[in-house]
């Protein structure tokens, strides 16, 4: 018997140079094709910012519109009860808070003019000890400065409005937008499956409804996080006496779902209004309070809740978010977690379609329905993508 050659070490290494250069090759063709999808969304941010946004605010409002659908509401008569309630209670919290804020607006007025002139007597005093003439002298530099900074001052604070416009034309358009697709929404996947045909369609009808179920996670995650945050700091600034806890505790609620930045103004209008009320010993101790409340939230709640949530590991919670806050700021950093959830979602479909057309008993993503004996032998003579059948039809083969 003739054993068959072996081949040489120079064979070998060329065959794993080229399945390698044949991989990188497609690596780079796929990765071309992400960058200018980027740019393309860059280019059109100003349109694709509400749309992400709407999407967002759809996963909150859809659960209670389908479940007036179930009960034979309307489908565009539930979307707008939703929608109208949800603009109410918003409305009434702050309805609800007017009198609190303004019932305590003058004790804190009156504290920061306490605080100012605690401020004064202290730079008087050792070790500064500045005169009167000499405070009034930096104060008349700073006006000075002031005066000479004044262009600077009118573009950032039309800058601000600006910006305050354009977020108040944006949210309108996400709530539009949001009603929109919570009402056409039982309408967009059997009309993408007609559109996109039988194969792709239900590649794209399955990994759509698993996407939006992430979002709606994701939701859920920020929402108990924000909840947890906004009662511990509740709390403590009542424990403190803090005056407006409720307001701030609200403030930090849905500061959560603004990364970084909505921690970032109620922690600091918390202390501040500690400091200029109670003094620095009580502003210190808020400030203690609130960043333990940020480094539990920020190392152990967010991490575990939004990776139960979403199905991501906590390393790719931290990963995503500190990406995309680097790359796009504070909308990247509000934006990363739910695309990286998306992304992952379609990784476990492809994981899922892989490991049943190699034949391998255990899929990564749990099981799913086979195809049937015509279409399985139809894969093996083509290249044509399984896509998953519905156990009616495949029971109406079976039978037949």
């Amino acid at each position: 018997m003739i054993e068959p050659e072996r081949p040489t070490r120079g064979h070998v290494i060329g065959d794993g140079l080229a399945w390698t250069a044949r991989w990188s090759w497609r690596f780079l063709v796929v990765t071309a094709a992400l960058v200018v999808l980027g740019l393309v969304i860059g280019q059109l941010w100003s349109i694709m910012f509400p749309v992400f946004l709407g999407l967002i605010v759809a996963t909150v409002i859809e659960p209670p519109v389908a479940w007036l659908r179930d009960r034979r509401v309307p489908s565009t008569l539930a979307a707008l009860l939703v929608v109208v309630g949800g603009l109410a209670v918003l409305i009434g919290i702050v309805v609800l808070l007017a009198p609190s804020v303004a019932g305590q607006a003058p004790a804190i007025v009156q504290g920061a003019v306490g605080g100012i002139q605690q401020i004064q007597q202290w730079v008087q005093g050792p070790p500064l000890n500045l005169g009167a003439s000499q405070i009034g002298g930096y104060v008349d530099l700073a006006v000075q400065r002031l005066q000479q900074s004044a262009l600077q001052i009118a573009g950032g604070v039309v800058a601000g409005v600006t910006t305050v416009a354009n977020g108040v034309i944006n949210a309108v358009l996400a709530i539009i937008l949001a009603f929109l697709f919570v009402k056409d929404g039982p309408k967009f996947l059997p009309w993408v499956r007609r559109r996109s045909g039988p194969t792709a369609g239900s590649h794209l009808e399955e990994v759509s409804r698993r996407a939006w179920a992430r979002l709606g996670g994701f939701i859920r995650s920020q929402a108990l996080i924000g909840l947890v945050d906004a009662i511990f700091i509740g709390i403590g600034l009542v424990i403190f006496g803090v005056p407006l806890a409720l307001p701030l505790a609200v403030l930090t609620f849905f500061g959560a779902f603004i990364p970084i930045i909505g921690a970032l103004v109620a922690g600091a209008l918390a202390v501040l209004i500690a400091l200029v009320v109670q003094g620095p010993t009580v502003a210190i101790g808020v400030l203690i309070l609130i960043l333990a409340v940020q480094q539990i939230e920020g190392n152990l709640l967010q991490p575990l809740v939004q990776g139960k949530g979403l199905g991501l590991n906590s390393a790719v919670v931290i990963l995503a978010v500190a990406g995309g806050s680097s790359l796009f700021g504070i909308a990247g950093a509000f934006f990363a977690v739910p695309v990286a959830a998306v992304g992952a979602e379609i990784f476990r479909y492809l994981d899922q379609q892989v490991a049943r057309r190699t034949g391998e008993a255990d899929a990564a993503t749990g099981p799913t329905t086979p195809p049937p004996a015509d279409e399985a032998a139809a894969d093996d003579e083509s290249d044509q993508p399984v896509h998953p059948v519905p156990e009616s039809r495949s029971a109406e083969r079976a039978e037949g």
